[in-house]
């Protein structure tokens, strides 16, 4: 836990100047709140020095030192309070940004095993949770641990037997809070877990409202979470317990330290072994250091309360994507499309491979389906083609250039995907259509959606293009959702489209007419199309039969139906209508 603290600690880089400024003004200010109880020590001892009263000339320069070294503690706590604020929250939104960055940079396995909800509870609490940590830090602990770890053995220069005791009952209140740590360290990973566990479930029951009401499983889905809330519950209050023990402690240890100071002060007193002044002096040292030590005690229990969402972030931020430029690569610049697979084979466990020994051209104007029963490699190998992940073994090329040697965010702009399931983002439709060229121009987003038979719907809408369409394109109908994201994947005008499914959701006239537009919006680009129903793709140029990831059948609608093969029983399992005259791509 401690560890995770340091590495809290050294994300202060990019602040370092106002850090270090901060860390020396809290060792002023701990040097400053030291000289204190001695300066008032002194002026007791003055008081009381001897029979004739002492006057002012004997206390003025005292007290005004005193008074001064108070002056500066306030100005001192002030200004380090003010750049601790300010400096938490610059480094906050910036570790949230840098976080954000970095998770839209790893893989689609990684998200597909991860929650989008644990994603963004851990991003909101592990940034919160260290911009806390940041805060105490300056504000707190700095002063804290400078008092104990310096200023405490300097009370041994000035009177040893009281800073004997001084520092005997530190470490006896230390070595408890050392214990409370122990026996709390395990449980509050627990609780944690249960919490991530809490915003998973709400995330997807409000994800799947709809589901929820319609399958009438409201009340299922209530009792669901109270007994997640239960076992939060259940796992947090020992976790509690033991922290009001050290609480308690902390109070009592505050009361006998100061008891224990003042006895043996007196006894001291009477022995001629100290005086008035330096019993006064370690009381407020006492009184100090204790509230030092209780801002410690704060700070460990905020630290094992945070140290886990803190492992959290940490942990997303440590994930390597598996997937990178390789240094030193050059921008291929435009791209035409001709893509070749060598020999590619990939595994998903680095057991069994998905796909293996794939090998074939497509060429630009290419319209080349990839068929199959489901789990057979289609989507795996245009996952490659994309590089949601790198072959195991074999190359992939396009125009020759073996894709691992070229920029990602090159070979992304140059591969148009139309994914099976339309994923809308909530705002608008022009902003959604946007994400495929951001500085398209009004005509340009015209025609894309006339293109992907959208323009009639989009015109319907109360706002136009600046309608929203709610979460993941709630507010839409499938079709429309799916045409959309068509268009967004048109207007990229990339030299390699790939469309998974594409027109899945589309009705029979609508697909007709898009298919017929898709039929020119294909022309000079290499496309690759994953279909389910065997139908739309009798115009294909070439179709890949896939079983087991590997090909197993190669070549055109009617050549492979005339094979009697693996195609052809596919075919007549859906009762495809051969006679049909129907264009498609």
């Amino acid at each position: 836990m401690l560890r995770t603290y340091v590495r809290v600690l050294g994300a202060l880089k990019p602040e370092a100047p106002t850090a270090l400024l901060m860390i020396v003004a809290n060792l002023l200010l701990a040097g400053a709140q030291f000289a204190e109880p001695m300066l008032f020590g002194r002026i007791v001892d003055r008081l009381t020095g001897g029979v004739t009263p002492a006057g002012w000339s004997d206390v003025l320069p005292l007290g005004a030192a005193w008074a001064g070294f108070g002056l500066f503690v306030i100005g001192c706590s002030a200004l380090v309070a003010l750049q601790a604020d300010r400096l938490s929250h610059r480094l906050r939104l910036g570790t949230m940004a840098a976080f954000f960055d970095h998770v839209l940079h790893l893989p689609l396995s990684f998200h597909g095993a991860t929650h989008s909800g644990r994603l963004l509870k851990t991003m909101l609490e592990g940034a919160n949770g260290m911009a806390a940590l940041w805060l105490s830090f300056f504000r707190d602990h700095c002063a804290a641990l400078a008092a104990l770890g310096v200023l405490m053995p300097l009370s041994l220069v000035i009177n040893w037997r009281l800073g004997s005791l001084l520092v005997l009952l530190v470490l006896a209140f230390g070595s408890l809070s050392a214990f409370v740590l122990r026996k709390t360290e395990g449980l509050q990973g627990k609780v944690e877990g249960y919490q991530s566990a809490f915003a998973e479930r709400v995330a997807d029951a409000l994800g799947n409202v709809s589901v929820i009401q319609s399958f009438t499983q409201v009340e299922a889905e209530s009792r669901a979470m109270r007994g997640i809330i239960d076992a939060l519950l259940q796992a947090q209050l020992p976790v509690l317990s033991w922290w009001a023990i050290a609480a308690v402690a902390t109070r009592a240890a505050s009361t006998l330290t100061i008891l224990s100071i003042f006895a043996l002060g007196l006894a001291l007193h009477f022995r001629g072994l100290a005086t008035v002044g330096a019993i006064v002096a370690f009381m407020g040292f006492a009184t100090m250091l204790i509230a030092r030590l209780e801002q410690v005690v704060a700070f460990l229990n905020a630290l094992f309360l945070l140290g886990p969402k803190i492992a959290d972030f940490f942990h997303v931020l440590d994930t390597e994507p598996q997937v990178r430029d390789r240094p030193g690569v050059a921008d291929a610049g435009a791209l035409t499309g001709r893509v070749r697979f060598e020999g590619v084979a990939f595994s998903y466990d680095g057991m069994v491979d998905a796909v293996a020994g794939l090998s074939f051209e497509a060429n630009p104007g290419d319209v080349v389906a990839l068929v199959g029963e489901t789990g057979s490699g289609k989507s795996t190998t245009l996952g490659l083609l994309h590089r949601v992940f790198d072959p195991r073994a074999g190359r992939i090329t396009i125009d020759g250039i073996d894709i691992r040697d070229m920029p990602l965010s090159r070979l992304r702009r140059s591969i148009g995907v139309v994914f099976q399931e339309p994923m809308l983002f909530a705002r608008s439709i022009e902003d959604n259509v946007r994400i495929g060229k951001p500085d398209a121009t009004a005509a340009e987003i015209a025609g894309a959606l006339s293109l992907a038979q959208a323009a009639d719907f989009v015109a319907r809408q109360p706002e136009g293009l600046a309608t929203s369409v709610g979460e993941r394109g709630r507010t839409l109908s499938g079709g429309e959702r799916q045409r959309l994201s068509i268009a967004r994947a048109l207007l990229k005008d990339p030299p390699i489209l790939i469309l998974d499914e594409a027109t899945s959701a589309l009705d029979v006239d609508t697909e007709r007419k898009f298919q017929q537009a898709l039929s020119v919006a294909t022309r000079g680009r290499t496309t690759f199309v994953i279909a389910h129903r065997l139908a739309t793709i009798r115009q294909a140029t070439r179709i890949l039969v896939f079983a087991k990831g590997q090909i197993v059948e190669d070549g055109s609608f009617e050549g492979l139906l005339s094979a009697k093969g693996s195609f052809a029983r596919l075919v007549h399992s859906q009762s495809v209508d051969l006679s049909s005259k129907f264009t498609t791509l």
